[in-house]
């Protein structure tokens, strides 16, 4: 599951992370494998500017489902800040620990420029990564002006400390929807996870380049893919659907240069679109999975059997946490997860 803690029209931030954690707590106990929590600013429709504070809140209330960032915005931050950070998370919950890395700044350009002040943190990403990477390794080059800076928690401080290494460190993944970031994660010989649900992108040639360039990794062998993709399940398809279209509408708002918001079903429904808004909402709310547990099921099902991903990834979505809460019931049922407790 990835969350993006979004934050509907009058609900404040205290109700929007609570539930936040009641979403992670259920699927903690119906058996799902990852919990993810993305970062974007200055959005009043989320409220996620930093998933690893999240992550250190849901530590404490789950115990056995995997967390992780889906992801940190790396051009955003300092990679040893980062490595700091994840390393931190790592000790308090090992091998539960993911850090999804991205170039994108989830937000817009103004408050990108106010995060990253350089106009070209995105073209250093690759650098960034590599820089990263070492931190949480401890394995700078000889002769790299890093070579004496070092991450704690991490490797260099348990040998200074004279005890036994740790066995886990985050697990580290390269996130896009491009060939780019494909190509990035094969050189690295990192698991690859691809956003679908932002629209028509094209993931069977970046899966494709993923593995042809896969290179294997002290940390992985073969090449290792995961796409998420936006869906909601409901008893009621014609309440799916009503629900997908607020995220809908809250893209078409983006487009518009509005806020990003999570207006009501009702709302949205009472919205005079003209015909070329129209046409964003049908597109956005056919690329939301929306029906029936079975229905949306049996989409997951062909999206696996043409993608070959080894994991699927829902992005809960609606305007309801109750609708997103079935969503999980309804999947898990069908799947013989575990029930809940």
């Amino acid at each position: 599951m990835l969350d993006n803690a979004h934050t509907a029209v009058g609900q404040s931030a205290e109700v929007a992370l609570g539930e936040v954690i009641a979403l992670a707590k259920l699927a903690d106990q119906r058996g799902f494998h990852r919990f993810w929590m993305s970062e974007h600013h200055a959005m009043p429709g989320a409220s996620t500017s930093s998933p690893q504070l999240m992550l250190a809140r849901l530590i404490g209330e789950t115990s056995r489902i995997r967390l992780g960032a889906g992801g940190v915005m790396l051009p955003n931050h300092a990679p040893l800040v980062i490595a700091e950070q994840f390393g931190m998370l790592n000790a308090l919950a090992p091998g539960r620990v993911d850090l999804g890395l991205g170039r994108a700044p989830g937000t817009d350009m103004a408050t990108a420029s106010a995060l990253r002040r350089h106009h070209d943190a995105n073209d250093s990403f690759p650098q960034q990564v590599d820089e990263l990477l070492a931190f949480l390794a401890g394995d700078f080059p000889a002769g790299h002006p890093y070579r004496g800076v070092h991450a704690v928690p991490g490797p260099w401080q348990d040998a200074e400390n004279r005890v036994t290494p740790s066995s886990t460190t985050p697990e580290t993944w390269i996130l896009g929807s491009s060939p780019y970031s494909a190509q990035l994660a094969g050189r690295l010989g990192r698991p690859y996870a691809f956003a679908l649900q932002f629209g028509d992108a094209d993931i069977e040639t970046a899966f494709r380049l993923y593995r042809e360039s896969f290179r294997p990794s002290a940390v992985l062998a073969e090449p290792y893919t995961l796409v998420s993709i936006a869906v909601v399940a409901h008893d009621d398809p014609v309440e799916a659907k009503r629900q997908a279209r607020t995220g809908a509408m809250a893209m078409l708002r983006m487009f518009q240069r509005k806020h990003y918001s999570l207006l009501s079903p009702e709302e949205v429904e009472a919205y005079p679109a003209t015909l070329e808004e129209k046409q964003i909402l049908d597109f956005y709310t056919q690329h939301t999975v929306n029906g029936t547990g079975a229905d949306v099921a049996a989409v997951l099902d062909a999206l696996h059997a043409r993608t070959a991903a080894d994991e699927i990834m829902l992005v809960t979505t609606g305007h309801s946490r109750q609708v997103q809460a079935r969503t999980i019931e309804l999947l898990a049922d069908h799947y013989g997860m575990p029930a809940s407790s």
